[in-house]
């Protein structure tokens, strides 16, 4: 029993939020205020088949008082195996007389299972500072099946490491880290990020609305983490890189505040001998006969980052040295397996970087700037690429983040310039098509160079768009200027991808959005066929 005028905020000051979704069942989450934590005062969870909760179908309550103190009053009740397949639910927490807001979750079909359409909203890289959250207000008005996260949902600093020089100042997104540093310093820190991170009311209302498919990036640890074989540990852009010791400890901190917060269904064992034995973060998701979603880790086990700025003697396959690796063997050929061998309409893989080369200038003179994506890995993404293309796979896409902009393109198999070998190189074949989905408010490049506002940002938009294109003829669609979200749809006939603009500089939900972009690749056929003017209405 709850009294119905309670303020939800009282008892959960983080609201709810479902996971991890199988055919039958979610993950629930929730978070209570420690302030009104009492042990001896249970919490309960219901879930119903209707929003006002007249047909409850699961009653539970949570007796593990101490679990909950232990892990910063977080809550997670995993419902596998107790609800019915593709169904839609609502359900609630309650604590001490006060019911959370409700919150909507939905199941897997089951394997095998005809399935006509499924959607999701897209998202990634949401720096509190740089911005508010208006997109995810309407992520939460989307009519979509599931979110799918690629990471960056934190990023972890309090003082603007990750935001451009004279940035625009955003009033009430202030942060003070508990450890007095303005970078993560411990478990502490990065659960004081993921609390603050979650009062966002738009943020709430998107977890709220959807079930969540989460993976991360590098911020929800460390920027540009990667692994030093030399000491065996992670290293990264932190005060602290070259100490093995600390970092090892920081990131065990930042996995296990992740598990905290997120309700992924991952396999986490916090006694794990290393920290790459201790999370298993890939994974695949079915969605009956229509799609096979593989979910990769691409931080955990990555080498060492090249030069971040390559000359022609040290970019593409045949200059970089052998054996590096972003996935690591076992998830690589996890990987290459599941993609090959799924017997779905629709392969998608949610990597979390470009996957496709991304190349400034021409000739002799190109560069390929963004190392962190798969152009500093270029041996294993051949070897993946051959892979798929060997395999003859059908229908196959790649959704993307990580780079802050919108972008569609085309897999190949080659491309001109040295990165694939030489410029006498053709366009090779076309396996597959990639989407990236823009950043929710982060950095992105016209907004470091001050290109974002007003006329400059009017004229530079089409001319830099047109510029990336022509330099990368297998890039359809590029846009660096804008921040929202995207939404991918797969249905028996077609995968649609529309990125939508949402001004991150308004906390209101009426801040203004638009449709920027819209592709359609038809079932069978690697094509993308730009329909903007047919979604530019919804705007």
């Amino acid at each position: 029993e709850f009294e119905p005028d309670a303020d939800p905020a009282e008892a959960f000051p983080q609201s709810v939020a479902s996971g991890g979704p199988t055919p039958t069942g979610v993950i629930l989450w929730t978070r209570v205020d420690p302030d009104a934590f009492d042990p001896e005062v249970p919490l309960a969870v219901q879930v119903a088949t209707d929003p006002d909760f007249e047909d409850v179908i699961y009653d539970g309550v949570v007796v593990d008082e101490e679990r909950v103190a232990a892990h910063d009053h977080t809550v997670k009740v995993d419902l596998d195996g107790r609800l019915s397949p593709d169904t839609e639910y609502h359900y609630r927490f309650i604590y001490d007389g006060v019911a959370s807001r409700p919150g909507r979750c939905q199941t897997l079909p089951r394997p095998g299972d005809r399935v006509d359409s499924v959607k999701f909203a897209v998202l990634t890289c949401q720096n509190y500072l740089n911005g508010y959250f208006p997109a995810l207000h309407y992520v939460a008005q989307e009519d979509v099946d599931f979110i799918v996260h690629l990471g960056d949902f934190i990023y972890e600093s309090d003082d603007g490491h990750f935001k451009g020089i004279g940035s625009y100042e955003y009033e009430g997104r202030e942060l003070s880290l508990p450890s007095g540093h303005d970078r993560v310093w411990d478990l502490t820190d990065y659960r004081y990020l993921h609390r603050t991170y979650r009062t966002d009311r738009f943020l709430q209302e998107a977890l709220e609305s959807h079930t969540l498919i989460a993976g991360w990036d590098d911020h929800e640890m460390v920027n540009d983490i990667y692994w030093d074989h030399r000491t065996d540990a992670p290293a990264g852009d932190h005060p602290k890189s070259d100490d093995p010791d600390f970092m090892t400890d920081l990131v065990a901190d930042a996995m296990h505040a992740w598990w905290e917060f997120m309700p992924a269904r991952a396999e986490y064992d916090p006694s794990g001998d290393s920290l790459q034995d201790r999370f298993e973060l890939w994974r695949s998701v079915e969605f009956g006969d229509l799609l096979t979603l593989a979910m990769t880790d691409e931080r955990l086990f990555r080498d060492p980052p090249r030069e971040a700025i390559p000359t022609p003697d040290n970019v593409g396959p045949h200059r970089e040295p052998p054996g590096r690796t972003m996935l690591g063997e076992r998830q690589r050929e996890w990987l290459i397996d599941t993609i090959t061998g799924s017997e779905a309409l629709w392969t998608a893989w949610a990597d979390e970087v470009l996957t496709m080369p991304f190349r400034l200038g021409s000739g002799p003179l190109s560069v390929y700037p963004v190392q962190g994506g798969w152009d500093g890995y270029t041996r294993e993404r051949q070897r993946v690429t051959e892979a798929i293309a060997a395999a003859d796979v059908d229908n196959y896409v790649s959704v993307t983040g990580d780079m802050h902009c919108y972008i569609a393109g085309y897999q190949q198999t080659a491309y001109p310039g040295r990165v694939t070998g030489g410029e006498g190189v053709a366009q090779g074949e076309r396996i597959g098509v990639e989407f990236m989905t823009p950043a929710t408010t982060s950095l992105n490049a016209a907004e470091a160079l001050h290109l974002t506002r007003g006329l400059r940002g009017r004229v530079t938009e089409p001319l830099v768009s047109k510029l990336v294109t022509g330099m990368n003829p297998h890039i359809e669609f590029f846009d660096s200027h804008n921040w929202g979200y995207s939404t991918l749809e797969f249905t028996r006939e077609e995968c649609t991808y529309v990125g939508y603009a949402v001004d991150k500089t308004v906390d209101s939900p009426d801040a203004n959005r638009e449709v920027l972009t819209a592709y359609r690749v038809p079932e069978g056929v690697v094509n993308l066929e730009d329909v903007t003017d047919e979604y530019r209405g919804e705007g």
